[in-house]
């Protein structure tokens, strides 16, 4: 309904703004720490985007490198290669540093005193730094394998250098020397070079690094028993080699003990051991870096640790999150469906009928659009009524239109304009019955709906009763949004709530009181923004039952731009939390408001306030996973999560007879609707933290309603969106 516009405190817009912009730096910093966490532990191999395609043609390719040998020096405009001296070996390993392998490795090169070069990858590395420690304090060197792992045949220019440049930074950090000897991914053997990859040794060698590739393959890849393992490592006819291994990428057992048959073996046959680039002549890698350099890859790897650290927690921790959602999720429907099946069981009934006359109070402010159509609708009401309109200072003409209506049993009272609250509680200190409805000044009614609103009332324990409100102008996606969203979200709640005797809120569209009731509870406060929230939560705790009626069907008109549902989510969002701080004492209490503390508030505030707070992060995990891990597992887990939501929206929009063919929105609303509930709920946290009270806001109404006066009331479905208007031009 419109909202009231009593006089509101001082409202202090600075500090929300400020939270606000806090809330965006925190996720944007989050945001890089992902990036930075993706960039070390990413799972995906090959990165060809933006590369150029890779070929298996030869012509550029030198003969001399072809038929060269493995280290292939492309610094200047030709390129050079050398071959290995005969009876001298160099053992690299790719793919480390791995903390189980690598210092096995190093354990064996440590007992034979036999160096060797290890190519890492550089987001292993800056996991495990103080791994290349270990290797440079046992003797051996440290060259590049790339940042994470991609074909560099297959890459841009830029992609080569920003991998490049990246694991030289842990280098530097980790330390305090560099390299300049590269090991391509997927490389081979000299004869195997192709022109793309001859281009990308090139643009290697612009920045000064010599590739070294492998003449002797133990194929340990393969784990093919370390019988074989040694067999593939021994050179032919005594010649020199330079020996690929692998020190991580599963499981290295078999590599460790071939190596350490491996080096007794070649020693008995002469050979002896080099780093490769000193056995060509070329200077010895690992060179010191300036203290900048160095301070700079300490800051990056320092990065990594903390992303680390962090990720890992939150990844544990939106586990924890998600399966507790699911379950909810579960357990909800399972609830819902067992209260719907016992309020329709053949024979059920609350007691005798309720033919009590009934108070219906409308508060009204600037409702011209849409009074008649609500005062018409509760006149034609199959239950004895009388309609009382407060009038709360309307400037459009709100009063004028009801009296002009003429309809028996329909009052307008006017007042000063003071606010929804100060509204309802004239409405019930004028109203003539003991049996009183309140209805928003935007919602029409069924001609049952009143009698079917308070058939409750037949059981004396019930003080309080919800109706089911539904949204009428279903034409527009924001409409349909909420649609989609008070069938499964609202009305199951609901449900959910009267099975456990918690519900904390009646709407304010369609709720039914028992007058003694409210007198008992103070009327309607003005403490909080969501007095229907406030209203129900005091009725709980004072002892009464309040119970959800899903046959007591209104009809009404939600918020059709983003502006306008923003400021009432805003409002009920910040309400709410002001209603569960106002009675938080309730969570420590004994009996029905105790029960009401424990089961409804915690409930409120762990999936209601809590949860959705972290809820942002699972779209940034999404977007996490796509680009840094399996994108199709991502997809999976994301699409199966998707289903279980469709399966639940089914089951909810069969529990309330609504035809499923809106659900097709479901998938997108999870994209955008669900953002925008974030931010409210964000910019609500936030609010409330700085201590800042809002005004009421007023929502531009449309008009129209009054396509549901005609609605048949034993309908076996609500008419159809089609029918469902906003405007009143059809």
């Amino acid at each position: 309904m419109a909202r009231h516009r009593a006089t509101p405190a001082p409202r202090r817009r600075l500090a929300p703004r400020r939270g606000v912009v806090l809330v965006v730096v925190a996720l944007t910093m989050f945001s890089c720490l992902l990036l930075v966490h993706g960039l070390a532990r990413s799972q995906v191999g090959v990165d060809a985007a933006g590369a150029v395609p890779g070929t298996e043609a030869i012509g550029q390719v030198p003969p001399a490198i072809l038929d060269g040998g493995p280290v292939v020096d492309a610094r200047g405009p030709t390129p050079v290669s050398a071959r290995m001296p005969d009876r001298t070996i160099s053992f690299t390993f790719d793919d480390g540093p791995d903390p189980v392998w690598t210092p096995q490795v190093l354990e064996v090169l440590r007992r034979h005193q036999v160096p060797a070069t290890f190519f890492v990858v550089g987001s292993m590395a800056a996991q495990h730094p103080g791994l290349l420690r270990e290797i440079r304090a046992s003797g051996s060197a440290v060259g590049l394998h790339t940042f994470t792992h991609p074909d560099l045949s297959a890459a841009s220019d830029l992609r080569i250098d920003r991998e490049l440049t990246e694991t030289q930074l842990v280098l530097n950090g980790a330390l305090g020397e560099s390299s300049y000897l590269l090991r391509p991914p997927y490389s081979s053997t000299a004869s195997a070079v192709t022109d793309d990859a001859l281009r990308s040794f090139r643009t290697a060698g612009a920045s000064g690094y010599v590739t070294v590739l492998s003449d002797v393959d133990s194929r340990d890849w393969e784990r093919p028993g370390v019988d074989a393992i040694v067999a593939n490592a021994i050179p032919a006819h005594g010649a020199g080699g330079v020996v690929l291994l692998h020190d991580a990428g599963g499981d290295r057992s078999q590599t460790v003990a071939a190596l350490d048959r491996l080096i007794p073996q070649l020693r008995a046959q002469g050979y002896r051991f080099a780093t490769p680039e000193t056995a060509v002549g070329l200077p010895a890698d690992n060179r010191p870096v300036a203290g900048a350099d160095h301070l700079l890859g300490s800051t990056a790897i320092g990065l990594v640790a903390v992303a680390g650290v962090v990720v890992d927690a939150l990844v544990w921790l939106l586990l924890v999150v998600g399966v507790l959602v699911v379950l909810r999720l579960v357990l909800m429907l399972a609830v819902a469906r067992r209260h719907h099946r016992r309020r329709h069981r053949p024979g059920w009934s609350w007691g005798p009928p309720v033919t009590a006359p009934v108070s219906v109070i409308v508060p009204a402010f600037d409702e011209a659009a849409n009074i008649a159509s609500v005062v018409r609708s509760l006149a034609a009401s199959d239950h004895p009524v009388e309609v009382l309109v407060v009038d709360d200072g309307s400037t459009d003409g709100t009063a004028d239109i009801v009296e002009a209506l003429g309809l028996p049993g329909v009052r307008v009272l006017r007042q000063a304009n003071g606010g929804k609250p100060a509204a309802l509680n004239a409405g019930i200190a004028h109203a003539r019955h003991d049996l009183i409805v309140m209805i928003d000044g935007d919602t029409v009614f069924e001609p049952a709906t009143v009698g079917r609103l308070v058939a409750p009332f037949a059981d004396p324990e019930v003080g309080a009763v919800a109706g089911n409100a539904r949204v009428a102008n279903r034409r527009g996606l924001i409409a349909r949004w909420q649609h989609i969203e008070y069938v499964v979200g609202f009305n199951v709640d609901r449900r959910v709530y009267d099975v456990l005797r918690c519900m904390p809120t009646i709407p304010g569209a369609i709720g039914a009181f028992r007058r003694s009731v409210l007198l008992e509870v103070g009327g309607v406060s003005d403490d909080t923004l969501a007095e229907d929230t406030d209203l129900t939560m005091a009725i709980c705790r004072s002892g009464w039952r309040v119970v959800y009626e899903d046959s007591a069907r209104a009809w009404t008109e939600a918020p059709a731009t983003l502006g306008q549902l923003w400021r009432q989510r805003y409002r009920w969002s910040y309400g709410t939390m002001q209603s569960m701080w106002k009675h938080r004492a309730a969570v420590l209490e004994t009996g029905a408001s105790g029960r009401f503390g424990r089961r409804g508030l915690v409930h409120l505030a762990l999936f209601q306030v809590l949860l959705p707070l972290l809820a942002p992060l699972v779209d940034i995990f999404l977007v996490y996973g796509l680009l840094f891990l399996d994108p199709v597992t991502t997809l999976v887990a994301w699409s199966a999560v998707l289903a279980v939501q469709c399966l639940a929206a089914v089951v909810a929009f069969r529990l309330e007879r609504e035809r499923l063919r809106v659900l097709w929105l479901l998938p997108l609303q999870q994209v955008v609707y669900r953002q925008l509930m974030y931010a409210v709920l964000i910019r609500s946290v936030v609010t409330a933290a700085g201590g800042i009270r809002l005004g009421w806001q007023k929502l531009r109404r449309t008009g129209g309603l009054e396509v549901h006066l005609t609605a048949p009331v034993d309908a076996p479905r609500p008419a159809a969106p089609e029918q469902l208007v906003a405007t009143g031009r059809r």
